[in-house]
């Protein structure tokens, strides 16, 4: 078993998209997903209630800080992966979250204000590594870039985050109709057809790429090979 925590202090940031987009990604793999929502808006949990589902996922709102790692330990106990989306950086259930977690992974815009919000998640969790005597991996993901601009400002953002090395993936997760689309239609992006949305093609060899990513992360973190259906 494995939790992936996706976690932003910044509203807008991608949070919710890029934690859907691997728990389907990964369902539609036939890998058992339980993607755990504690974001107290719940739109994950609403896109189910509005009749969206997906073979090998399971969804759980969470609804109390109390209750984050009950569910964590609950989910565990029928998925290979536990991913978990947060709200904030500044509540219990974020800190207890991320002492479970394989790796956190801190979705973020290319400015230097988002920048400075992402180094909040990132300060976070180096200090929950030193609480519970564990080195617990985190990456920034950068979400809602251009497909057309590649990441000329990563350098200057990186400066801005005053980490001199701050693991970052290769993938970003860019601003596609196709991401927003997920939730108008209450589908996964497997599901979506050509009719409905442009680009769903490039859409979802950038959710295939961002998993992959993901896997080969967790590969290096847990010394260990993670078979997932291609």
């Amino acid at each position: 078993m494995t939790v992936i925590v996706f976690a932003s202090p910044k509203g807008g940031a991608g949070k919710t998209t890029s934690a859907f987009l691997l728990s389907t990604e990964l369902a539609y793999r036939g890998v058992n997903v339980s993607i755990i929502d504690a974001d107290p808006n719940h739109p994950i949990g609403n896109w189910e209630k509005r009749g969206g589902q997906a073979e090998n996922l399971k969804i759980i709102r969470n609804n109390s800080e109390e209750s984050i790692l009950d569910d964590i330990d609950n989910a565990a106990k029928n998925s290979d992966f536990v991913i978990v989306d947060l709200e904030g950086t500044a509540n219990l259930s974020v800190a207890y979250a991320v002492s479970r977690a394989d790796i956190v992974i801190v979705p973020s815009q290319r400015s230097t204000l988002d920048a400075g919000e992402a180094s909040k998640a990132i300060a976070l969790v180096n200090r929950q590594s030193s609480v519970a005597n564990r080195e617990i991996n985190v990456s920034l993901l950068l979400t809602r870039t251009s497909p057309a601009i590649r990441s000329k400002g990563l350098r200057r953002m990186l400066e801005s985050l005053s980490f001199n090395e701050v693991n970052t993936f290769t993938v970003e997760i860019s601003e596609r109709e196709a991401f927003k689309s997920i939730f108008d239609h209450t589908l996964t992006i497997h599901q979506l057809k050509n009719s409905q949305v442009s680009g769903l093609e490039k859409a979802c060899l950038n959710s295939a790429d961002f998993a992959a990513e993901v896997i080969q992360k967790l590969q290096y973190i847990q010394n260990k090979d993670i078979r997932v259906v291609s």
